[in-house]
């Protein structure tokens, strides 16, 4: 990815709707075709690497946020450059629409267009 397009536009859909996805089978094989097998998600405190750690990581922020929170993820911006994306995601409140929180992801894209672990 090289920049704003289709392309990140279609990335960045599919990565906001795991978070969302209430089925667990649906999101682990979301998660497969978003990660590389030692892909990674990192917060200020914590890490997860490979498919296991980021099924629960994904599956404890969606029951969290999603399922017990009534909130959804949307992507508030996007953008890229060669090999690296930036999302500026927002949870809203189902029930008032209101905004809850707001966060920022950079990821590092592997050759075949899957996150990678980075540093």
């Amino acid at each position: 990815m090289t920049g704003p397009g289709p392309e990140l536009d279609a990335f960045v859909e599919r990565y906001v709707a795991v978070w969302n996805e209430p089925d667990a089978a649906a999101r682990r094989r979301m998660i497969e075709a978003l990660w590389t097998p030692d892909g990674a998600n990192f917060t200020k405190s914590n890490e997860w690497r490979g498919h296991k750690a980021l099924e629960a990581r994904v599956r404890g922020a969606h029951e969290r946020w999603v399922r017990d929170g009534g909130c959804l993820f949307r992507t508030r911006s996007a953008d890229s450059h060669h090999s690296a994306v930036r999302l500026v995601w927002e949870m809203v409140s189902t029930g008032r629409g209101q905004v809850v929180s707001v966060g920022m992801e950079v990821m590092l894209l592997a050759r075949d267009g899957r996150i990678r672990g980075g540093a």
